[in-house]
């Protein structure tokens, strides 16, 4: 069977090919992929190659399918596997596999499985560490969203606190504290806002930073000072390109820190940040993944001594956290259009994936059994005086609050 596919042969090399797929083995299942979100870890891969962590060292020789925030359709099923999964069925895959304490995941090592391909054959290894997770929801784009918030989820399991005298860690955010999301305007902060709010922890405060006041003001419009007031939570956007952002964010808290804070950027300016607004007891999450090595920040120790302050770092979610995502879009209770900034088909991957940190807005979401250029939304309108596919695409848009929606995929599902 052919696929075509978004492969990585080395550093800044990839290319969208069509090729054979093995024959699948009775262990294995196979399926088509019908939706991918780009990630910002697919272009660390791109830009490290073989050096990535999750990157085979022979992928010069044996090049691997990028993608890893996929949802399909399964079309055949392995004897091993027909009890539990069958033809027809959405699914969706938790790419971190930790099988037998290996890094590999769907995306980064494999030759036959990755998002941005149009079928793809499912290895043993992700069904044994139960990682493909069956969708039922109305829409593909959905179901490729739940892997970035499941990142978040984890993220905010991650976190701990330590009550004074005590040795036992308490796993999860301070509930009622103050917490600020530092660099947190970006589709992985959108997430972790959206999650954070409507979920059954949250804190009392919460400070969304960033230092394009646009990508503030469209944040606020998506989640609303109003929305999170609802759920009980004194919620603030702050622009840190002020004089002095330590002396502004410290202000809000009255002066006693914060308990949780996270870090949507890898510069060494914004750990340091973080680290000087921790309240006592305080977590810093360091959620970003840098490309280098090498990178490290200064931290302070006298209050790692004297204030209990500490340090956590995440690298994705787990099936766990897939499947917390999955129940509260099923609940209505975390909406994934608000992520969807631009729309493109498999033609798009390479250039999208190697530019990614230089084209603004949030996801990027890929259909793969088509040709698209890469296409925001709010340039529909436009395109739409001359093109009358996406003249009804801004229709159907506008007529969701200016999101991607399930009408959407349809129309473009079937008209291209």
């Amino acid at each position: 069977m052919k696929t075509k596919a978004v492969r990585l042969h080395g550093v800044m090399d990839l290319r969208l090919e069509e090729f054979e797929l093995p024959e699948m083995q009775e262990d294995e299942i196979q399926a088509k992929v019908i939706s991918d979100s780009l990630c910002a870890s697919s272009y660390k891969a791109a830009k490290q190659g073989g050096a990535h962590k999750r990157v085979p060292d022979d992928v010069a020789e044996n090049p691997i399918i990028l993608g890893h925030e996929f949802c399909g359709v399964i079309e055949k099923v392995g004897s091993k596997w027909a009890s539990q999964f069958k033809p027809g069925d959405r699914f969706i895959i938790q790419p971190a596999l930790n099988y037998k304490g290996s890094l590999d995941a769907p995306g980064y090592s494999f030759r036959y499985i990755g998002g941005d391909a149009t079928n793809i054959i499912i290895p043993n290894e992700v069904m044994e560490m139960n990682c493909l997770i069956p969708f039922d929801g109305d829409a593909f784009f959905a179901g490729s969203m739940t892997e970035p918030y499941s990142c978040v989820i984890g993220t905010f399991h991650a976190m701990y606190h330590i009550k004074e005298g005590q040795y036992n860690h308490t796993m999860g955010i301070r509930e009622g504290g103050n917490m600020v999301m530092l660099a947190g305007n970006g589709p992985m902060g959108q997430a972790a806002i959206d999650y954070i709010i409507h979920c059954d922890r949250k804190p009392g405060l919460l400070v969304v930073t960033g230092r394009r006041q646009n990508q503030l003001d469209r944040l606020a419009e998506l989640l609303s000072v109003e929305e999170a007031a609802k759920n009980g939570i004194e919620l603030h956007y702050f622009n840190t390109s002020c004089e002095d952002p330590k002396a502004g964010l410290m202000e809000l808290t009255g002066g006693k820190g914060y308990d949780d804070v996270l870090v949507f950027a890898p510069y060494a300016n914004m750990v340091e940040l973080g680290d000087a607004l921790l309240a006592r007891d305080g977590c810093l999450n360091f959620f970003s993944g840098p490309s280098d090595k090498d990178f490290s920040a200064t931290f302070n120790f006298y209050n790692v001594h004297y204030a209990g302050t500490h340090i956590v770092g995440t690298s994705g979610g787990n099936t766990d956290d897939m499947k917390e995502s999955v129940a509260m879009m099923s609940e209505g209770k975390i909406n994934p259009a608000i992520l969807v900034s631009h729309i493109g088909g498999l033609n798009a991957v390479c250039e999208a994936t190697m530019h990614l940190p230089e084209i603004p807005g949030s996801k990027k979401l890929i259909y793969t059994g088509i040709d698209l250029p890469l296409t925001a939304i709010d340039e529909f309108e436009e395109k739409g005086k001359t093109d009358p596919f996406f003249a009804e695409l801004d229709k159907i848009c506008k007529a969701h609050n200016g999101l991607w929606s399930a009408e959407a995929e349809k129309f473009v599902l079937e008209n291209k």
